[in-house]
């Protein structure tokens, strides 16, 4: 109803009820909702929480009373970098450390550089290319674990010091064929820039290094990050090309914490160390979230 002298809204009594049962049935679906996600959040944090608080605990053994610690300690910390005898955890951080870092920056070089000439170029059998990889990437990865073993083994990169290498290679090897994301991300660039920097006088590589890179930043940090998180997470082709505990990676550390020779006095320090995995890990995402906003930022102004 509307007062005709100001023209204002009236609300009659008769309209009343329907607006409270409206704001009552939307507070009730908002405590519904909010309870939900709480209840979500605290499902999902407790396995995180109980690792953190498992790995300070006193009983290194895996089966216990209670479900939280009842005495807490350092020693599983200390123990996990100072005693290598039986597992040389600090060497196996180490070596996926490094294998990360190198299979990072090549897998990005590879990446930025396939889908730069699939974006911007135009050749033969670029079309027959692209649907072979996308056919390709249909099928798991784990299948052709074994015929990786066989060529790395007639190239003997698996055994002693080689393994590292051969990990790097595995990891990088096929990072071109995951080239559809950065490249549908530079087919939103206009090609106008490409032209107009080709009638300034500039050439292809300094197209892509002018222009295209400070544009795709955020696909650069979304494809720096899946580098690096590849091999150090990954258990399958670590498993099988690393053969002895010096090239073990810090999966394959955690995993022989678990056998039944280890379990009883390395539960505990599995615990710290899947705490110290996961470091590197969240300083990445710390990291690479402050570039991924300060690029996008830029891209929006420019």
């Amino acid at each position: 109803m509307t007062d005709k002298t100001t023209g204002a809204a009236v609300v009659t009594d008769a309209n009343q009820p329907k607006l409270h049962n409206q704001v009552a049935s939307r507070r009730i679906t908002d405590i519904a909702v909010h309870a939900l996600l709480g209840i979500l959040a605290i499902i999902w944090v407790m396995p995180i929480v109980w690792v953190v608080l498992e790995s300070f605990n006193k009983d290194t053994a895996p089966y216990q009373q209670t479900f939280f610690p009842t005495e807490y300690t350092l020693n599983n910390y200390v123990q996990l970098f100072t005693e290598t005898e039986v597992l040389n955890f600090p060497r196996m951080f180490m070596n996926t450390f490094i294998i990360a870092v190198f299979t990072c920056v090549i897998s990005v070089s590879f990446v930025l550089l396939v889908s730069f000439c699939l974006s911007r170029l135009r050749f033969p059998f670029r079309r027959i290319y692209m649907n072979t990889a996308l056919v390709l990437g249909m099928f798991p990865g784990i299948m052709a674990v074994v015929a990786i073993y066989f060529i790395l083994k007639a190239l003997r990169l698996t055994g002693g010091s080689t393994t590292n290498i051969a990990l790097i290679i595995v990891y990088s090897a096929g990072a071109g064929m995951t080239f559809y994301m950065m490249k549908g991300y530079m087919d939103t660039i206009p090609a106008s820039l490409d032209e107009a920097a080709y009638l300034d006088g500039c050439s292809k590589w300094q197209v892509f290094y002018l222009i295209i890179l400070p544009i795709v930043k955020p696909m650069i940090v979304y494809q720096a990050i899946t580098g690096f998180l590849i091999p150090w997470l990954d258990f399958v082709l670590a498993r099988a090309i690393a053969r002895t505990q010096d090239n073990y990676t810090v999966s394959l550390g955690l995993w022989r914490m678990l056998e039944r020779e280890y379990i009883q006095d390395w539960f505990a320090r599995f615990a710290a160390g899947a705490v110290c995995v996961s470091i590197p890990i969240v300083i990445l995402f710390i990291l690479m979230q402050r570039f991924y906003q300060e690029s996008m930022a830029g891209s929006v102004k420019g």
